[in-house]
């Protein structure tokens, strides 16, 4: 057989057995989070400022775990930093590694929630249209917004978790 054309059916089993490679590995697949925003009203700043809506913006992975009392059992909750947003832990370098089946926070067995908390993400912020007629606000006001949103029972849009199993901040 001349070279030439043992070169090209070389080649040509080569790339063909690539190609059958390539569609042969599965894609992982990683869960879509559920996006939603919770709207406090009439929130209190600890400047003694008011602002009668605040939105608080938030992603979550899996389905809340309920026990005989109907209280749920399964909820992992994760702060980004000063300067993130929940978004931040959509990458797969995060995603990737954590939420999937057999992973550390398996959203098959957990309920988890990335939040982005007042000034961040796509929760109400400064440059929303108020900009320097926003409220002067600081952690303690993330904090209290972050608590009534989840474990809030005064209306049908919070997430009413009366403990968490877990919280990491980042």
């Amino acid at each position: 057989m001349p070279r030439s054309i043992f070169l090209a059916r070389a080649f040509s089993m080569f790339f063909l057995a690539l190609a059958a490679y390539g569609q042969q590995a599965p894609a992982v697949s990683r869960p879509t989070p559920n996006e939603r925003d919770f709207t406090l009203h009439d929130f209190h700043f600890k400047s003694g400022e008011v602002l009668p809506q605040v939105r608080m913006h938030y992603y979550t992975f899996g389905n809340p775990a309920k026990d005989a009392n109907g209280k749920t059992t399964n909820a992992v909750l994760i702060l980004h930093g000063t300067s993130g947003s929940g978004r931040q832990f959509l990458a797969p370098q995060f995603a990737g590694v954590l939420f999937g089946p057999g992973q550390l926070l398996d959203v098959n067995r957990y309920f988890v929630i990335l939040p982005d908390n007042i000034g961040h993400g796509k929760s109400s912020k400064p440059s929303d249209s108020l900009r320097a007629h926003f409220p002067q606000y600081d952690y303690d006001d993330m904090v209290a917004a972050q608590h009534e949103r989840t474990f809030g029972v005064n209306s049908n849009q919070t997430l009413a978790i009366p403990k968490l199993h877990l919280q990491l901040c980042g």
